[in-house]
């Protein structure tokens, strides 16, 4: 069990590496952009904000923010998801506090900095959802609304991401929300082009 590996099913092994390496991309890439001053979309939007307008920890509040979303990933998509989803977020959480001790920039430019953060965070959300496990957040209550009240996920993820970036011109220039939604369309352009689950059935 913990090695056995089939085309279509992960060994606990590979799926033990597969969240370290994506919590490892995904907090090398929440990194790059706080350390620019930057933003993003979803429950790491709001644990950005919490960040630059109260100074609180971002991997304390990210871990928090997520905590009300597992019940939901519980009952959506079943327990192995919601047990894979709680470790990532817990490790990205602990790497992204932990590695400013040990990692740390000189000169970053805003957009530059958006499109690479955004790059190391849309590969390490690949990494997980193809170990069926994600980052948590606002996906989940946005495909729980669907199937309770029939509003299209896309349309609540959109409507939630606005009101973040609203919010977002309240702690930070128009130039870095400028640069923040090219980091964020960075993400999305990863996951789109190498997300399809016809492709990659594995579980």
């Amino acid at each position: 069990m913990m090695l056995e590996s089939t085309p279509v099913r992960h060994s606990l092994v590979e799926d033990a590496q597969a969240i370290l390496v994506g919590a490892m991309l995904c907090a090398l890439g929440v990194t790059l952009l706080k350390s620019a001053g930057l933003l993003s979309g979803g429950t790491a939007g709001v644990a950005f904000l919490t960040y630059y307008a109260f100074g609180l920890p971002f991997g304390a509040v990210f871990f928090a923010i997520n905590l009300p979303f597992y019940y939901l990933a519980w009952k959506k998509v079943g327990l192995a998801f919601t047990v894979k989803t709680f470790i990532a977020v817990t490790i990205t959480s602990f790497i992204t506090e932990a590695l400013p001790r040990y990692i740390g920039f000189g000169f970053l430019d805003p957009v530059v900095s958006a499109l690479f953060g955004g790059v190391l965070l849309g590969n390490g959300m690949l990494v997980f959802f193809r170990h069926r496990a994600s980052l948590g957040g606002f996906g989940i209550l946005a495909l729980w609304l669907q199937d309770r009240y029939g509003i299209k996920a896309g349309l609540v993820q959109l409507g939630l991401d606005m009101i973040i970036l609203a919010v977002s011109f309240l702690v930070a220039s128009p130039y870095i929300v400028f640069a923040s939604v090219l980091g964020a369309i960075a993400i999305n352009i990863v996951l789109a082009v190498n997300h399809r689950r016809d492709r990659y059935i594995a579980v």
